[in-house]
């Protein structure tokens, strides 16, 4: 039974509420994760806690249980020259390195004239995030 502490094996696919499958494992090598160290979203911790090896669950979670609201201060205006001419288009996906190594996804979100708005938001902030999850090994 998954409980604080377990070495827990899942295969998952992540869906938006359109459909749209955003990130899936089946027929890949499992994801293993240990319980309650917040290695994957707590709410999907919290709704797997309890099941057994072979159980499959779907979970909903709320915007606010996965990554969050979109945060309107989590947009940066930069000059067109920081961004590589060939990433400079409206939904453009990069990562950011901070000098202390730490990589973020961004977006570019709108072009302009002389400047670049940059999305620090994650890709799936503001999103209810549906799971099917099927638990392949508990340890």
């Amino acid at each position: 039974m998954i409980e604080n502490g377990s070495s827990v094996s899942i295969e998952y696919t992540l869906k938006l509420d359109d459909g749209t499958t955003v990130d899936s494992n089946v027929g890949e090598d499992p994801l293993t994760y240990e319980q309650g160290a917040s290695q994957i979203l707590p709410a999907l911790e919290v709704a797997l806690a309890g099941h057994r090896t072979g159980d499959t669950k779907t979970v909903r979670l709320t915007a606010e249980q996965g990554y969050g609201a979109i945060d309107p201060e989590a947009y940066r205006e930069v000059a067109l020259e920081v961004v590589p001419e060939g990433s400079r288009e409206v939904g453009t996906a990069m990562v950011a390195r901070s000098p202390e190594g730490v990589e973020t996804p961004i977006r570019v979100h709108e072009v302009r004239d002389e400047s670049i708005v940059l999305d620090f938001n994650h890709p799936l902030a503001g999103q209810a995030l549906n799971f099917d999850v099927k638990v392949l090994a508990i340890e």
